[in-house]
């Protein structure tokens, strides 16, 4: 059990957090209130729709983060994981495999989790964008700089990812800890300068302004969204850290440095309504600006930091899903479990995202194509929690209503607003979204196939091994070990071995792994072992999709049962599957194309369960699909 989180204190852990949880909601004031009222939205900037707005966002803090997130969400994980992919696999776990509402709940659960793939790419590039954009508030002719700048420092940020975080990581909460003391501070300032402001803390002002403004407030909540992206990540990140540090680090640091800052944005705009194409820049006045670009720099490169890791993570429960094909993981930190490093999820999150940088150009383009992979991942989340409490804890169904209903009302409305911008952005994390979910689907449907074919022609173990030492073949020394899927029959590796060098090795082991829809499985529980006669054995080792699968380890903990291994004395039979495309009903010629392609691309079993690869054989087999 590699948690992070019984090592240390609640202090530290709870620094951690801010600098990893709250990167990304953190640095939302730096566009929210510019994009509120943006000439596109048509909102005037009057006193009223300010304190509206300023109400809006303070609520919205409340509600979504504080009540849903904080206090709801964080409740329903999985053995301490959160997240929307372990949250899907929690409420499929409590619902039947066969019963209606098996594949619908895959299937947003998926939905949600590759919207998240969207945000991630959205998130770097806007909130760096939106950082470098201050230079045009200090010097409008700085304007033809901001793209390249920021490309510049999203290399920089994405190239490093090779060497893990773990060395400039511990810098991360303390500089977070400065921005929202920055954030508090200015907002101070101008709450000074304006105390009538003070008034929007009434929540009456919210729902007037939504009111009275009908179908502008209706298009500006697409706007207010901005400042409640990141919530997904408070929950995402919970495994690190545990729910305490998470609570204390929002309730403590975070939401008082937001809504200090959004009051004193507001009370700047009706001081100075002048300020509002840039507002966090002028907070302050002219001598501010450099340092505060710099440091929203810095603060907004650590957001994306999060959300980096954020996907790292996430692909990897997809793939212990079985969503994705095996792919390069590489432990950038020997102590930390999590740190982990995707080649190839790195380098086309990089590609996306100078992509979208270059291509909307600004952070005002990019907000329209923001919102809608927020709220569309906060309903899901909503809708998934709903099954979790009551199919799993059994809540009584009017409970159940209440609790999830209330955030269902108001997550359908953020959606249905940001739904407007489909066609001025939105269309990009929707067409990101729907081609991972493509893929990961056809991923799925292609491993039943497979599997399917392996089971019409599987040969039942036991009677094979029955019918085999009525006349045994010759024994030679040492192990073989032979990988075999949870309902194989004999191995293939094993039947080409038999029919080719007519030899049984004195010791034959079945290993067989486990990944089960739990992220750990304790060390106690890890490995079973049966005796099925002739020295020849099943082992089976059980893994949690966030366990790091690897071979030799879980050996070693056989030894209790009385198997020891000798590394050189052992090898390693692995069939390597060939996947080619057979006639007849399977899926779609294209989806076949896709699917073949991916597991000829995917990694060997051998490298994925850390096996060493001078110890294994391998033998193909082809399979139709």
């Amino acid at each position: 059990m590699a948690h992070s989180h019984h090592k240390s204190g609640l202090v530290p852990l709870t620094l951690a957090a801010i600098g990893i949880v709250y990167g990304d909601i953190g640095t939302s004031p730096l566009y929210t209130m510019k994009e509120v009222f943006s000439k596109e939205h048509g909102l005037p900037l009057t006193p009223d729709n300010i304190m509206g707005i300023v109400s809006l966002i303070f609520w919205g803090l409340t509600v979504i983060v504080s009540l849903k997130y904080v206090t709801l969400v964080l409740r329903a994980n999985n053995r301490g994981e959160g997240g929307i992919m372990a949250l899907m696999a929690l409420a499929l776990s409590s619902v039947s495999r066969s019963g209606r509402f098996y594949f619908p709940l895959m299937v947003m659960g998926l939905f949600g989790a590759t919207l998240f793939y969207g945000d991630s790419i959205i998130t770097p590039a806007i909130s760096v964008l939106s950082a470098i954009e201050g230079l045009e508030v200090a010097a409008p002719g700085l304007e033809p700089y901001v793209v390249p700048l920021t490309v510049i420092v999203l290399v920089g940020l994405y190239s490093v990812q090779a060497r893990g975080t773990a060395g400039i990581g511990k810098w991360f909460g303390p500089i977070m800890v400065v921005w929202f003391a920055t954030l508090a501070a200015m907002g101070i300032v101008n709450i000074i300068e304006a105390p009538d402001i003070l008034a929007a803390l009434n929540p009456l002002y919210a729902l007037k302004f939504m009111v009275q403004n009908g179908l502008v407030a209706f298009i500006a909540l697409g706007a207010v969204v901005l400042a409640f992206t990141g919530a997904e990540a408070l929950y995402a990140d919970m495994g690190h850290f545990g729910p305490k540090p998470i609570r204390m680090a929002w309730f403590l640091v975070a939401f008082p440095g937001l809504a200090l800052n959004y009051l004193g944005q507001g009370a700047l705009l009706i001081h100075r309504p002048e300020a509002v194409d840039n507002p966090f820049f002028q907070q302050l006045g002219p001598w501010s600006i450099y340092p505060l670009v710099a440091l929203s720099t810095v603060a907004t490169v650590i957001a994306s930091q999060a959300t980096i890791s954020g996907t790292f993570s996430m692909t990897k429960q997809a793939i212990a899903l079985g969503f994705l094909p095996r792919m390069r993981v590489e432990h950038t930190s020997a102590t930390e479990m999590g740190q982990i490093y995707l080649p190839m999820v790195n380098w086309l999150q990089l590609a996306v995202v100078v992509l979208a940088v270059i291509g909307f150009g600004s952070s005002s383009n990019l907000a329209a194509a923001y919102g809608i992979a927020v709220t569309a991942t906060m309903l899901v989340t909503t809708v998934l929690t709903f099954f979790v409490i009551r199919y799993r804890w059994h809540y009584n169904l009017l409970l159940c209503f209440f609790a999830t209903g209330f955030f269902l009302i108001i997550d359908v409305a953020l959606f249905s607003s940001n739904a407007l911008k489909i066609l001025h952005g939105g269309w990009f994390p929707l067409l990101l979204g729907i081609i991972l979910f493509t893929i990961m689907l056809t991923w799925k449907r292609g491993r039943e196939l497979v599997f399917d074919n392996l089971q019409k022609h599987a040969i039942p173990l036991d009677a094979f091994l029955e019918s085999l030492f009525i006349a045994p073949p010759i024994r030679v020394p040492g192990t073989a070990i032979y990988l075999r899927g949870e309902t194989d029959g004999v191995p293939h590796a094993m039947l080409h071995n038999l029919a080719h060098n007519k030899v049984l090795h004195e010791r034959v082991i079945f290993l067989t792994v486990k990944i089960h829809e739990v992220p750990w499985v304790p060390l106690a529980e890890r490995v079973r072992v049966y005796a099925l006669g002739h020295d020849c054995y099943q082992l089976n080792v059980h893994y949690g999709f966030k366990d790091e699968p690897n071979i030799p380890q879980a050996l070693e903990a056989a030894a209790e049962f009385g198997l020891t291994f000798e590394s050189l004395e052992t090898s390693y039979f692995i069939a390597r599957q060939t996947v080619i495309k057979g006639p007849g009903a399977g899926m779609a010629p294209w989806r076949e194309h896709l699917f073949v392609g991916m597991s000829r691309n995917a990694r060997g079993a051998a490298d994925y369960y850390q096996v060493p690869s001078n110890r294994v054989i391998e033998l193909g087999t082809q399979i139709m699909i």
